[in-house]
């Protein structure tokens, strides 16, 4: 399928700056959008329907002549009590690309075609993708080992080639992509797109804190911890952040979660990927995804030009 037609206008880079809880706000994703990537949020990051409904009016007036795409995340789950209140505004306000998690909803996905835009469904298996592609997606995040937030446990390799197997819609791959190379890597692998999530906490425009940008400058995937301890749900966190909230990071523990208890958690609990290791400075996001675009020509240049020796 390829980048869909209504994303692909006005992009520079083929990237999607994920939706990061209690991080990406209007600045973040307007950042994004006027640099050229696809900016993306939570609707959950406002604390009211109402709330969420003033930041697409803000970040739709916000947006340049020549700006990419922006999307919103939804939380498909029964403790999410405002996901019928905020998909009703989503579909009211056509947001150009919606992002499901924790439940793939076949209802949502007519809701969605129904005004023309387009749906991804993140997924940490093959399992899950075959169950996600019975209701219609557009597209596919593959959320594999290594990335931030409730990431999977499966190589990114072993879990594109799987899915690729049985799926020819758009896919996104996540996990540990934090340069242009590693856009490029995904790129020839097979990917539409690359999914980024880590290396845009450390922009000006995000809503993180100074402490949290610098825990993750001080970082490496040896400081990160895959653990349920948080949420109930595997997901990865730096450790000095677990340690320092009194956090076992070892608790093996995995039970439902409650999206409310969670959220409380992820205030002072911080999420990064396996790649902070190549995250070293605070960059606005304009200055980021001109650093990404030259990464990516760079690579695919040298690529290109060792394969015809």
């Amino acid at each position: 399928m390829g980048i869909p037609a209504s994303l692909g206008h006005d992009l520079k880079l083929p990237v999607i700056a994920a939706p990061m809880f209690l991080v990406s706000g209007p600045d973040l994703v307007v950042g994004c959008c006027n640099a050229g990537v696809i900016g993306t949020f939570p609707s959950l990051n406002q604390r009211t329907t109402e709330g969420y409904c003033e930041w697409l009016n803000e970040i739709r007036a916000r947006l340049g002549p020549d700006a990419a795409a922006f999307g919103v995340n939804h939380i498909v789950h029964p403790t999410n009590a405002r996901l019928k209140a905020d998909l009703a505004v989503t579909i009211e306000h056509k947001v150009p690309l919606v992002i499901t998690s924790l439940g793939a909803n076949a209802d949502i996905v007519e809701a969605v075609h129904s005004y023309g835009g387009v749906i991804f469904h993140d997924v940490t298996t093959a399992r899950h993708a075959r169950s996600a592609t019975k209701t219609g997606v557009d597209g596919l995040i593959l959320v594999a080992n290594g990335a931030g937030g409730h990431g999977g446990a499966v190589n990114p390799f072993a879990l594109y080639n799987e899915v690729r197997q049985f799926f020819d819609g758009t896919i996104i791959l996540s996990g540990c992509l934090s340069t242009g190379g590693d856009v490029a890597t995904a790129r020839m692998l097979g990917a539409d797109f690359a999914y980024m999530g880590t290396r845009f906490i450390t922009t000006d425009e995000s809503l993180a804190s100074a402490e949290y940008k610098e825990m993750i400058i001080r970082s490496v995937a040896a400081d990160i911890t895959y653990t349920p301890a948080v949420s109930g749900m595997l997901a990865n966190f730096m450790t000095a952040s677990l340690i320092a909230h009194n956090v076992d990071p070892h608790q093996n523990s995995v039970h439902q979660p409650n999206i409310g208890d969670e959220a409380k958690a992820w205030k002072t609990i911080w999420s990064a990927g396996q790649g902070v290791g190549t995250v070293h400075d605070v960059l606005s996001v304009r200055d980021l995804v001109a650093r990404l675009r030259s990464q990516h020509d760079e690579a695919v240049a040298t690529f290109f030009s060792t394969s015809r020796e």
